[in-house]
């Protein structure tokens, strides 16, 4: 009886442990192909888009290269088609293409978040990565004012959030100790030094790299 008991006990505990096992996904792409993606105030262009597979099964578009975060958290901009059809035309929905925000995709769990980068503008923004931050240059809701934008994952305020005089710029360029990054478009450039929870200007002196 001792003996049976044992057993059962062990059975018990065994299913338990594969119960609270977390399970493995799978996370890949499906192949690349081009669709028109368009936007409010600018003719659609040709963009290449994916499939986010998650265990074989479609979850997402998603368009550019990929950023890995960690040795298992990866992010990649996001695109969508939605629904441009008139209410008399609504029997018959008219797909367009437009992108998204950024996402972060976790390959162990499968799950995908939306990320909060402040003023991003899929449309007009480019983001640059290093580690978890995002640079960019962000637009005001209204269109009227721009930012440099620095952003950390897993925070709601940005690092940094500095108005320029223009509309956008190209991708910011990073650098690695001191992590700093470089704003530039066609006015200034600028650098800011990155640390924890904060961003420092760094002041040009107008000297090369190895002069005295």
């Amino acid at each position: 009886m001792k003996i049976a008991r044992f057993v059962v006990a062990v059975c018990i505990f065994v299913q338990g442990a594969q119960a609270a096992a977390p399970r493995t996904h799978t996370v890949s792409f499906g192949p690349w192909r081009t669709v028109s993606v368009a936007s409010d105030d600018d003719p659609p262009e040709p963009t290449k888009v994916r499939d986010l597979l998650i265990d074989g099964r479609s979850r997402d578009y998603v368009t550019g290269p990929t950023h890995d975060v960690t040795e298992r958290v990866f992010v990649v901009l996001r695109a969508y088609r939605l629904n441009d059809s008139l209410p008399a035309e609504k029997k018959t929905p008219q797909w367009i293409w437009r992108l998204g925000g950024w996402i972060s995709v976790d390959r162990v769990t499968g799950k995908i978040t939306q990320l909060n980068l402040p003023l991003f503008d899929p449309d007009v923004s480019e983001a640059s990565w290093y580690r978890d931050y995002a640079a960019y240059c962000g637009t005001s809701d209204d269109g009227n004012k721009a930012h440099f934008m620095v952003a950390q994952i897993g925070r709601r305020k940005p690092i940094l959030k500095k108005e320029f005089a223009g509309d956008s710029c190209p991708a910011p360029a990073w650098e690695r100790k001191p992590a700093r990054v470089t704003f530039a478009n066609e006015k200034e450039k600028v650098t800011f030094a990155i640390h924890a929870r904060s961003a420092e200007l760094q002041v040009d002196t107008g000297e090369d790299e190895g002069q005295p």
